[in-house]
């Protein structure tokens, strides 16, 4: 019994001594993270428009495959939102000679999946499979957007859906206060556009949504990228088999975006709600060709876009006013928006926005630390690397540069372009780009509570 007892006690005394070792030692630093190296890719261009990058990457036998043509809500009239959602949705009903439940199993027994998503600026048709089925899938996804069927019998069951998602999605504050807050930033354009009527989707017809198609959609405005482990020979072949016959379309053509510069505060009422959420920004003149931008979406990061931001330790960890604030630069074509948004309590509204003005203009006048910068840059520069890791986020990153007309040093060059912003710039930029005397407030909540913070709302307005 002695010798266990003095075993276990000298096990304990060997644990205790690690630990006290451990606890003395200082964590080592942190390597810088090294450039993006963007994978070799080849190009191909068809006569009628349609663009190919095909990209080797890794080693699992696996590729993922992104037909994106450049229509979505963008391209809709005034009285037509969500007639690209609903043209999107039609096309997962499948081809004239399959329909999608067919598609999708054909597809996952190549080892992968399909898809059909619509954005502001984009619509896109993805997937993945095994490697050997690259040419197969790449047949496919030219069938979807070549030859959809459009079937009229299915369209009052996809509007009831769209109602159904509207219903939800009006019931969220958040997305109320997007829709005022894009609303006013974006008053005669589909960026401002987020929700249509139920009046409006109940006009929506299938030569409506053929129409739409017929006007958006063609091999001009698309791209297809193919990125993993795959033939790229027989991939090319595939791509020219597929798309050489589609017609040519419409040529690629974004309605200029004419942004509202406004102090408005606008309150939307929710009776007795015991949080309030806020949606406070303003457009900035500046695109992703700008010299600006990098260190734009940096001051970002440092004021209220990453955890250890200023805003969110200012309101969320030092006040406890809101649990998940978050800062964000929103690029669109030639546009662009920066904007605060976080749930608050009720109570807190006018002191939140208050703590908002008053991280703003701190950074305005005092530039941050090197320290503070730097790890700022650290994570932007590690979140950057990481993000494009995978074949997606290969895919992504092309596209990006594509949409916005960039040559491919914006992403070789971006970490060394992250670590050459200085704590000046930080400053400079805050000063140029984030005014808030000049900020759009959209506040959703019990509107009788707001106001009477009001004079607080307007201090913050005043605020040296």
């Amino acid at each position: 019994m002695k010798k266990i007892y003095k075993y276990l006690l000298t096990s304990t005394l060997v644990i205790i001594s690690i630990a006290l070792h451990a606890q003395k030692q200082t964590p080592p630093v942190g390597g810088t993270p090294k450039n993006f190296i963007l994978p070799a890719k080849e190009t191909k261009l068809l006569e009628n428009g349609i663009k190919a990058t095909f990209v080797e990457y890794g080693a699992i036998p696996k590729v993922n495959i992104s037909l994106i043509i450049k229509t979505g809500n963008i391209h809709e009239k005034a009285d037509q939102v969500w007639l690209a959602d609903l043209t999107g949705n039609l096309l997962k009903e499948g081809t004239a000679t399959l329909d999608f439940t067919t598609i999708s199993k054909k597809v996952a027994a190549m080892g992968g999946e399909i898809d059909v998503s619509t954005g502001i600026d984009q619509t896109i048709i993805s997937g993945s499979v095994l490697s050997e089925y690259a040419g197969d899938l790449i047949a496919i996804i030219g069938d979807l957007v070549m030859n959809p069927s459009f079937p009229e019998s299915e369209i009052e069951r996809l509007k009831n859906d769209l109602k159904r998602q509207l219903d939800v999605q009006k019931s969220r504050s958040q997305l109320l206060a997007a829709e005022k807050f894009f609303k006013i930033i974006y008053p005669d354009h589909p960026y401002g556009r987020y929700f249509p009527t139920e009046e409006m989707l109940n006009t929506y017809t299938i030569n409506m949504v053929k129409e739409f198609y017929r006007n958006n959609f063609g091999a001009q405005r698309s791209v297809l990228y193919v990125v993993g482990k795959f033939n790229e020979k027989l991939a090319s072949k595939a791509f020219e088999e597929t798309f050489s016959t589609w017609i040519e379309g419409p040529e690629i053509n974004y309605p200029p975006a004419i942004a509202n510069r406004t102090n408005e505060i606008s309150i939307i009422e929710r009776a007795g709600a015991p949080q309030t959420t806020v949606y406070i920004g303003l457009p900035i003149n500046i695109t992703p060709q700008d010299p600006d931008f990098i260190a734009l979406n940096i001051t970002n990061s440092l004021l209220g876009g990453s955890f250890s931001s200023r805003i969110t330790s200012n309101i969320r960890e030092d006040k406890g006013y809101t649990y998940s604030p978050e800062s964000t630069v929103q690029i669109r074509k030639d546009a662009a928006v920066w904007y605060e948004q976080a749930d608050v309590a009720t109570e807190y509204t006018g002191a939140s926005l208050m703590e908002i003005a008053k991280e703003i203009k701190r950074l305005q006048k005092e530039i941050p630390s090197e320290k503070e910068l730097e790890g700022i840059q650290n994570y932007a520069a590690g979140l950057f690397v990481l993000r494009n890791s995978t074949p997606d986020g290969i895919i992504q990153q092309l596209n990006f540069i594509d949409l916005h007309g960039l040559e491919d040093s914006y992403l070789t060059d971006r970490v060394k372009n992250i670590y050459a912003v200085t704590p000046d710039m930080v400053s400079l930029i805050t000063r140029n780009y984030i005014k808030y005397e000049d900020m759009t407030i959209v506040l959703v909540g019990d509107q009788e509570e707001i106001e009477k913070q009001k004079e607080t709302i307007e201090e913050s307005r005043k605020l040296q």
